[in-house]
């Protein structure tokens, strides 16, 4: 791992990191130098593979697991990664979240509550612990909520998971204003598109209407999101919060009529 990276010297938690995009960002902060402690709730298979590799490659790296759908477990699980990081934690990346689909008629409240709980209730609850960390700790931190192009663009059978992201967004500029005198930054990241092993096959026409869409013409990669988290940590962005950072291969910058 880098010593001259961006992050370097950095204490990360990314939550989800058992997933793709979770994988990806995990991988791009510690080649940026960052010591990184990988969460997961069911994944953990992945999460400790990607661990692996980062310890392989002379990083640093640790998983913890846990239901960030309970407020204590937030707590425990940020509280875990800043004990593991000597007592600090200087970037939170709230990553964790689900994407069901199911209509609007059919929908129950539960089914409601668990996509929101997940990635609404879970970011808050995260956010809040790490920024009481990063308030006695000198340079402060940063904080990033993946969000998604669906914060602002419906689509069918996604209901809750587009109110859930649009949701994020408003709390991560809400929380940008209460937290920044603490001397925390709080941004969002949305997301388009990412691609993933067998995706193309299990949604042939979604992908080709991805790829026309694109101005660049291919989908994301976990990576590509790993980029965008990884500049709104570092001091590159040291006077940006409050900000939706839209990764989509310029997607929905396309005319609508």
């Amino acid at each position: 791992m880098s010593e001259r990276g961006l992050l370097h010297g950095q204490v990360a938690l990314v939550t989800g990191a058992g997933g793709g995009i979770g994988r990806g960002i995990a991988r791009r902060f510690a080649e940026e130098g960052a010591a990184v402690a990988l969460h997961c709730r069911t994944a953990l298979a992945s999460a400790r593979d990607t661990a692996d590799r980062i310890r392989e490659a002379g990083g640093a790296a640790v998983v913890l697991r846990g239901d960030l759908t309970d407020e204590e477990t937030c707590h425990r699980v940020v509280a875990e990664a800043a004990e593991w990081g000597g007592g600090r934690l200087t970037a939170l990346v709230d990553n964790a979240g689900v994407q069901p689909v199911q209509d609007l008629a059919g929908m129950t409240a539960a089914q409601w509550r668990a996509v929101v709980d997940t990635n609404l209730t879970g970011v808050f609850a995260c956010t809040q612990a790490a920024a009481r960390l990063m308030r006695d700790q000198d340079g402060g931190g940063s904080v990033t909520h993946i969000a998604s192009v669906e914060a602002g663009i419906p689509a069918p059978g996604h209901a809750h998971y587009g109110a859930s992201k649009a949701a994020v967004v408003m709390h991560a500029r809400a929380a940008a204003q209460e937290y920044g005198p603490w001397g925390v930054r709080v941004n969002t990241v949305s997301p388009g598109l990412i691609d993933r092993e067998g995706l193309a096959e299990d949604w042939p026409e979604g992908v080709r209407r991805w790829r026309e869409a694109s101005a660049v013409g291919r989908l994301g990669r976990p990576e590509d999101i790993g980029d965008a988290c990884v500049f709104l940590a570092s001091r590159l962005a040291s006077w940006v919060t409050g900000h939706d950072l839209v990764v989509d291969g310029g997607a929905t910058a396309r005319p609508t009529w």
